[in-house]
């Protein structure tokens, strides 16, 4: 059986002495995807963070490729950090909207050491554009020259650049508007299967997470209450609060 590429093993995490996660296990596989669901509240944001290596948990641990997680070891979060980016809710705050778009795509080459030849760099922010189905041109232009869902496909640029292994993504549709949404996820499920990345969604809407995801994890106030496939879980629930959950989130339309 092969080694998750990430993994969550009995995470609890705090905040001051208040518990807000507990006993947390979950795994993704190489090439996999799960969904985060749950609630304002259920811990979903905290989980994340210690996922992405910025916070360590209470107690468990966070692996990535069977190895703990050291917020110490310097070279082993670089290399952590390499492999793993991140695509946040808001595409207008995400940007910096005094760089322009080539710009902030190239950033993760830099601040990661990846690449710092200029061709090479050029060439990487012109892939990533063809990927998200954005002009060569957008390179030279600014974020409030975009749409909403055009920078989220900025965003999505900026996260695949470096070629990373995971993305995890955060509530990535929620700010735009319906028909934009559906082009966005069937942006990211194409990058996914054509790039072989594990993606990891935090949502509270099933209808994204049924459309992104193999596996879900429900979370209710800080405890795993219930996964497995995403169509068990969904379709199935077993747990009242996914129950509850299903029947009270709005769904994409088919």
């Amino acid at each position: 059986m092969s080694t998750p590429v990430l993994e969550a093993k009995s995470v609890s995490f705090a905040y001051g002495g208040t518990p807000v996660l507990h006993d947390i296990s979950f795994s993704v596989e190489e090439g996999g995807s799960i969904g985060l669901v749950g609630e304002s509240g259920a811990g979903k944001t905290t989980l994340l963070r210690l996922l992405l290596g910025l916070a360590r948990p209470s107690s468990g641990t966070v692996d990535f490729d069977g190895t703990p997680l050291d917020l110490r070891d310097a070279a082993r979060m670089r290399a952590f950090r390499r492999c793993t980016q991140t695509v946040f809710q808001d595409p207008y705050s995400s940007l910096d909207p005094r760089q322009r778009i080539g710009r902030i795509i190239a950033e993760p080459l830099r601040s990661l050491g990846i690449s710092r030849d200029r061709a090479d760099v050029e060439r990487r922010v012109r892939e990533a554009l063809s990927a998200v189905d954005l002009p060569e041109d957008a390179a030279d232009r600014y974020p409030h020259e975009f749409s909403g869902g055009q920078r989220q496909r900025v965003a999505i640029a900026r996260a695949i650049v470096s070629d990373p292994r995971v993305l995890l993504a955060d509530e990535p549709v929620s700010a735009l508007d319906v028909s934009t949404r559906v082009r966005i996820i069937d942006l990211l499920a194409e990058l996914r299967e054509s790039r072989g990345l594990s993606l990891v969604l935090v949502s509270h809407d099933l209808g994204v997470v049924a459309a992104l995801c193999h596996h879900t994890v429900v979370l209710e106030r800080g405890r795993l209450v219930e996964q497995g496939p995403t169509p068990d879980v969904l379709g199935s629930p077993q747990h009242a609060y996914t129950r509850r959950l299903r029947a009270s989130v709005p769904r994409l339309p088919g």
